[in-house]
Order: C-alpha cells, then sequence, then structure tokens
C-alpha cells in the first residue's frame, strides 16, 4: 500500500514537472495567428500589436494571417480544425464565436466544443445616440416616444445581424415601439445618415460618435455594459437610465482562443504573457486610441464571461428574427 502511494506520488510529481517543462520549452517554432476578418479592423490592430510584443517574450515570430470571409467564419473555423499544440491561435470579435452559432443555421465548428477561449483581451461599449431633433433625453423617453409613434422611428445598424441591429430590435420589441430597422454596408455611412437626419437613432461605437457628440450634431442617451465608459463618463449605462436587462450589458469584445485540447500549461502560458502585455503603458494607450477598454481577463474568468454571455447572444438573435444565411 505504501509502494503504490508512493508511485502515484512519484507519478504525479512527473507529470507536474513535464507540464512545467512544456511550459517552458513552448514554444520552439513560430506561431501563426489566424484573424478571421481584412486587415486594418480592430481584431487585425490588436492582433498585430499583441504580436510584435509577444514574439519577442516567447523568442519565436509570429505570423498574423488574415483569412476573412463569410463573416468570420472561414478563419475561425481554419483555428478550430487546426492541431491542439498552441501553434495555431485566433483573435477575433464577439461575432465569430457568439453571434454567428445563432446567426447562421449550421457552422462548420461548434465554439464551445472546438475552441478554448483563452483571454478576453478588450471590449468596447456602445452608446446610444439620437438626432439632437429626436425630442427625448433619456432611454425612457425614447421608449415612450416610440411607443406614441409606433411604426414610425427608424433605428439605423452598421449592417443585419450586427449589435447595434440586434440592440435595436430588441428594444423596439421590448419597449413596444414597432420601430424600424434600416441597415447600412458599414458604420461610417450609418453615421452619415444618422448625421443627416435619414434615420433617428442608432448604436454606434464610442469612438466614431464621440466627436459627433461633443459638437453637439448627435446627442447621446446612455452606453452599454456594467460600467460607464471612461471616454464618456456622464453618460449613465442602460441600468443606471433605468433598463436594467442583460442584453444591453453584453459587450463586443476581442478575444485570443486556441483549438480545444491545447495543453494546459500552453494555454496558461499565453495567458500569462498576454496579461501582463496588456497591462503595459503602450498597449494600454494603443487599446485607448482605438476606443477599447483593456480586459487581460483569465481562461476561466473568460469562459464565464463566454457561458454567460451565450443565451444573451441567443436571445438577442432570436427576438431580432435576423438569419444571414
Amino acid at each position: 500500500m505504501i509502494r503504490r502511494a508512493f508511485l502515484a506520488l512519484a507519478l504525479g510529481g512527473t507529470s507536474l514537472m513535464t507540464s512545467h517543462a512544456m511550459a517552458d520549452a513552448y514554444p520552439v517554432k513560430p506561431l501563426r495567428v489566424v484573424v478571421p476578418y481584412a486587415a486594418g479592423g480592430g481584431s487585425d490592430i490588436v492582433a498585430r500589436a499583441l504580436g510584435e510584443k509577444l514574439s519577442k517574450k516567447l523568442g519565436q515570430p509570429i505570423i498574423v494571417d488574415n483569412k476573412a470571409g463569410a463573416s468570420g467564419i472561414i478563419g475561425t473555423d481554419a483555428v478550430a480544425k487546426a492541431a491542439p499544440d498552441g501553434y495555431t491561435l485566433l483573435v477575433t470579435i464577439t461575432q465569430s464565436v457568439l453571434t454567428n452559432q445563432f446567426l447562421y443555421n449550421r457552422l462548420p465548428y461548434d465554439p464551445r466544443k472546438d475552441l478554448t477561449l483563452v483571454n478576453v483581451i478588450a471590449d468596447a461599449p456602445l452608446v446610444l445616440v439620437t438626432t439632437p431633433s429626436l425630442p427625448v433625453r433619456s432611454v425612457k423617453e425614447l421608449a415612450d416616444y416610440g411607443r406614441a409613434h409606433k411604426g414610425k422611428v427608424s433605428y439605423a445598424s452598421w449592417g443585419v445581424g450586427s449589435y447595434p441591429h440586434l440592440a435595436g430590435a430588441y428594444f423596439s420589441k421590448v419597449t413596444h415601439g414597432e420601430m424600424v430597422h434600416v441597415p447600412y454596408k458599414g458604420e461610417a455611412p450609418m453615421l452619415q445618415d444618422l448625421l443627416g437626419g435619414q434615420v433617428q437613432w442608432a448604436v454606434a461605437s464610442v469612438l466614431s460618435a464621440k466627436p459627433y457628440i461633443q459638437s453637439g450634431k448627435l446627442k447621446a442617451i446612455a452606453v452599454t455594459g456594467t460600467q460607464r465608459s471612461q471616454v464618456l463618463p456622464d453618460l449613465p449605462t442602460f441600468a443606471e437610465a433605468g433598463m436594467d436587462d442583460n442584453a444591453f450589458k453584453v459587450l463586443g469584445w476581442i478575444g485570443l482562443l486556441a483549438p480545444v485540447g491545447t495543453p494546459a500549461p500552453v494555454v496558461a502560458r499565453l495567458d500569462e504573457e498576454v496579461r501582463t502585455l496588456i497591462q503595459t503603458p503602450d498597449m494600454q494607450a494603443r487599446f485607448s486610441a482605438l476606443g477599447l477598454r483593456p480586459v487581460g481577463s483569465t481562461p476561466a474568468q473568460s469562459q464565464a464571461i463566454f457561458a454567460r454571455e451565450w443565451p444573451v447572444w441567443k436571445t438577442l438573435v432570436a427576438e431580432s428574427g435576423a438569419k444571414l444565411d
């Protein structure tokens, strides 16, 4: 019995040493970081900024591979089917690993079974803005106005299935406003028509909307998320404004993911290095310039965020009726 206990202890110690050795040895060759969107977007900029510094920390080149197409599905699928060895990683936004699951009838991957969320790198609140001529100054007043003018109030989004679309459709439904959705191909044309008065309100990125808010060309009502925006600190969250609903607490985020089955020591090493880099002044400044809030959650915290937000996105898509296939 003593011999068996000693053997078990020895094996446990060997396993622990092997794990530490694996983490210390990793990586021994270049890493490929797939971004499932075109170059120049937020996830691409973050991937390249992190990759540049992470390469120095790990002592290996990091190649950023833009595999764009099908709303992020092509690149995400490539990583989901890659060898789980820590040498093929994914930096992406919420859409490809959360909302696509509900916007498409069938995906070639299951994000809950095929991918591991290593780190939520950063997130970004959005702001509800209206034209100055719309006679509302709060979430409640917008809801009341919508009910009083059913079918006559329009909200814009930067595309079908985007968070501005899902949030707008949900707001319209729960407030019984029967508001009209006007989709655009991108945020820039959406904001241009909002500024021109062709549509009356929208949920927009804080970074893009801020200059128009400051100049008085747009009126800010509330921000999404559970805490106020550092960029617009005087603006209440939806919850503070009286709409305490999970639909307006979720945020778009940029995360680092790996194929499921990637060794735990490798995941831990990646997470530790990324969290350290996120806290550096240089990375903080880069995130701020993009309108992002640094997060740097651990794998356990990241998985909790993923599990908590899954049913919220499912509800948002279902209530909007949006489909992309």
